[in-house]
């Protein structure tokens, strides 16, 4: 799967697509998702052009892989749902088309503010 420059988080990136933001910084934007699966769903999306998890790994610099885990965690903590002051969530990231993965940029979802269920179904 190649980077597509007019994928839907690309463009909300660029300030073409409205996003409900929670939280950004130089490494991430997180938002709301459009179509939440949970009471709180939320995405959380590097800025730099990764496809998925995989490409991300193999060339993203150090400060970018500790700014979108510690992202991960700020986010988890401003919506309540981190272990620190809430009961907990589950961050998913689906890889290429096997995986599920639909937006050929790497995010993580966030399910929390109620009990996720399981896995794999």
């Amino acid at each position: 799967m190649s980077y597509d420059e007019n994928n839907i988080f690309a463009k909300i990136l660029r300030g073409e697509i409205p996003c409900k933001k929670i939280y950004e910084n130089e490494f991430i934007l997180s938002f709301y998702d459009i179509n939440p699966q949970k009471k709180i769903h939320a995405l959380v999306i590097p800025k730099g052009k990764y496809t998925d998890l995989d490409d991300f790994s193999l060339n993203a610099s150090p400060d970018e892989m500790v700014g979108l885990l510690k992202g991960i965690n700020t986010v988890a903590n401003k919506l309540g749902i981190s272990v620190e002051n809430g009961n907990g969530y589950r961050a998913l990231v689906n890889i290429s088309e096997n995986g599920g993965q639909e937006v050929p940029h790497l995010h993580f979802h966030l399910f929390g503010g109620e009990k996720v269920g399981k896995m794999v179904e």
